[in-house]
């Protein structure tokens, strides 16, 4: 199983963190299939002010390129895509478009 940490933030207005997280209460039927169908078998997304944190834990089927793929052409993940860019905002080091930023590992306790 593979591991990966991503990160973003939100907008800085409370009704704005506050719609964002109401939308997760309730994700489209649509985009939690394209979840599982790339080969996530578990996400969380965790949120300390406005910055997000996501830990999805792969098959080692999945990777980014192929869901990114799949997603561009899934009309309801696009639909869904386009809700959630009104709440979040691109890290400054992300390039035009991109959206949630892969982390590095820095240390683990075994």
């Amino acid at each position: 199983m593979k591991k990966y940490c991503l990160t973003i933030d939100l907008y800085n207005d409370p009704g704005l963190i506050a719609a964002y997280e109401d939308w997760h209460k309730k994700v489209w039927p649509e985009v939690l299939q394209s979840i599982t169908d790339s080969g996530i078998l578990n996400m969380e997304i965790y949120r300390f002010a406005d910055r997000l944190f996501m830990i999805v834990e792969a098959d080692d089927t999945f990777t980014f390129e192929a869901k990114a793929q799949a997603d561009a052409t899934n009309a309801k993940v696009q639909e869904w895509e386009t809700l959630m860019w009104q709440f979040q905002k691109p890290m400054p080091q992300a390039k035009s478009g991109e959206k949630w930023m892969l982390m590095d590992k820095i240390f683990e306790l075994k």
